[in-house]
């Protein structure tokens, strides 16, 4: 028992990346189980969490990774994935807002044409009368 917690102390930030990359896919999850999260924005949030994961678990294969980079703490480049991470989660939502802004002035012109269209009718009919 003092032994695991030997390994547990001496890998400390090993533990804290895989309990985190866990953590963030169970509430991705979450999310997605309860509509707070749809399926298509998820797909990042989880592939960055599972590589997350995977580099986490697997500490040589960080290692390499951070050597093939010129990191000499490997941990460090857990921290830049998490930044370059987000730094395309942030990416992903911007096209997604300037899509949907778009989207809403296309909206707003059509409902203007319209409103236009029905003052016309309305005052054809009252002329009618």
């Amino acid at each position: 028992m003092n032994n695991l917690l030997d390994i547990l102390i001496s890998n400390r930030i090993q533990v804290f990346s895989v309990i985190g990359s866990i953590s963030l896919i169970f509430i991705i999850f979450e999310l997605i189980k309860y509509k707070k999260l749809k399926e298509q924005y998820s797909l990042l949030w989880l592939g960055c969490g599972f590589i997350f994961l995977f580099f986490s678990i697997f500490k040589p294969l960080l290692q390499i990774f951070a050597n093939t980079l010129g990191i000499i703490y490997a941990p460090s480049a857990l921290l830049l994935m998490l930044i370059l991470s987000a730094f395309f989660i942030l990416i992903q939502y911007s096209v997604v807002i300037s899509k949907l802004s778009e989207s809403n002035k296309n909206l707003i012109q059509e409902v203007g044409i319209l409103k236009a269209e029905l003052k016309k009718l309305q005052s054809h009919v009252m002329d009618g009368k």
